[in-house]
């Protein structure tokens, strides 16, 4: 959606020079009321019009800090977005809306979804955004009702009620956008294969995918998500047991299959050793039991118990 946003150019003056010609209105004003009550004016109307003016002049009056903008409006019509910093008057027939353009942190809840494989996951993320384009973020989204609660007679609104009713908007694209990265990819490489992304091993890419669905979902409000980051990712409470048990259950076969591997090089080791240094010779019969007693010895958890032969070997 193309931005209509554009910069201030009405009248402007320094407040300073503006409050100056203020005082010497309200001193005028007081002369010219001393003066008519010395008989010097005939009529009072000097006074009556410099001190009008001296009560609507003041209304003009805008002060901007850093990171802050004002967005101009003319009886309803959008003049453009003031972002000057420091102490001005402009047009007191104007009305200002002022938002902020720094930069703020939004933690949401964690929420329940499922992953690509259909297990119920919980998953939370941290964001920092800011505003972007203050007329989408004021005239295309419905900010001001949902910052004063009613979409009738609404009062003025606070630059924190206006953010907030941002932060709120933001909340919800940003639920719905998680939930949607989240069915896209699996838990762990457990549900998934060995060289597909995982939201456990994704890490940089994850969020990277998170940011895009996250501005693209905001880039009609002119609201824009700088970073995105998934900072709580835990099996759902129902089938965390479940999953404990079988993540137990793959390390121990996966320490088996280590455990059985070297056993095996062990002992192909210790019959070539014997057959190369010429120890015993040993049938094949004798060497399937070696073997036999060696794997049990090398792959047991508990110590072994030797047995001492005293006989003959045959």
């Amino acid at each position: 959606m193309e931005s209509k946003e554009f910069e201030f150019k009405g009248f402007t003056i320094n407040g300073f020079v503006a409050l100056l010609f203020e005082i010497i209105l309200i001193a005028l004003s007081v002369c010219s009321l001393i003066a008519f009550s010395n008989d010097t004016l005939s009529t009072p109307a000097l006074f009556v019009i410099g001190m009008l003016l001296a009560c609507i002049l003041p209304i003009g009056f805008r002060k901007l800090e850093p990171n802050e903008a004002m967005v101009m409006l003319f009886f309803g019509k959008y003049k453009g977005t003031f972002t000057k910093n420091g102490f001005h008057w402009v047009n007191f027939l104007m009305t200002s809306k002022k938002v902020s353009l720094r930069a703020r942190n939004l933690d949401p809840d964690n929420i329940k979804v499922n992953d690509k494989s259909g297990n119920p996951i919980l998953i939370g993320q941290i964001l920092v955004w800011k505003l972007k384009d203050t007329y989408k973020a004021m005239f295309e989204i419905d900010s001001q009702t949902i910052a004063g609660g009613s979409s009738v007679n609404v009062g003025p609104v606070s630059v924190s009620s206006r953010m907030k009713a941002f932060e709120s908007f933001i909340r919800v694209q940003s639920d719905a956008a998680l939930r949607e990265v989240a069915g896209m990819f699996c838990y762990d490489e457990n549900e998934s294969g060995s060289d597909e992304l995982t939201l456990r091993s994704g890490g940089r890419e994850i969020n990277e995918v998170l940011l895009s669905k996250l501005n693209e979902r905001l880039s009609m409000s002119g609201l824009e998500v700088l970073e995105a980051r998934i900072n709580y990712l835990a099996y759902s409470p129902e089938i965390a047991a479940v999953m404990l048990r079988r993540q137990q259950a793959a390390a121990i076969i996966s320490a088996r299959e280590k455990i059985v591997e070297g056993a095996v090089s062990m002992v192909k080791m210790a019959l070539d050793k014997l057959k190369d240094e010429g120890v015993v010779e040993l049938d094949e019969e004798r060497k399937a039991a070696m073997v036999s007693n060696l794997m049990v010895v090398l792959c047991t958890d508990e110590s072994a118990r030797p047995v001492v032969n005293t006989g003959s070997l045959y």
